[in-house]
């Protein structure tokens, strides 16, 4: 079994950016559908991203909603430092703060996680 750590750092702004969002639900579509042992973090810029997919008429809502049980959680100091903090509270994701307020990566590399980022 794979282990898969896959990290949002896109942010919101461009469809680009959307494009690889949409990459990385689908990535953890598919290690959900095939029991694999994965994380899904929202890091960095990738904070603000929860606010704009909880959005009913954002084009990536449907899909967030399939993934959002699979979320592992957001960085407690990018959730602040971009503006998301409250928004992510809101809608019940977990603040991560392992190391300095963020997610360890180092602990996942550990942990045998192949990390990812989008």
């Amino acid at each position: 079994m794979k282990k898969v750590a896959v990290i949002i750092l896109a942010d919101t702004d461009t469809m680009e950016a959307m494009g690889r969002v949409s990459n990385a639900f689908m990535l953890v579509k598919e290690l959900a559908e095939n029991k694999d042992d994965f994380k899904l973090i929202f890091e960095g810029a990738g904070a603000r991203w929860i606010n704009e997919l909880e959005k009913e008429d954002h084009k990536l809502h449907g899909l967030y909603k399939e993934v959002k049980k699979e979320i592992t959680g957001v960085c407690s100091f990018c959730a602040q430092a971009f503006g998301a903090k409250t928004s992510i509270e809101k809608f019940g994701i977990p603040l991560i703060s392992e190391y300095n307020q963020h997610p360890s990566i180092r602990n996942m590399f550990v942990e045998g996680y192949e990390v990812i980022t989008f």
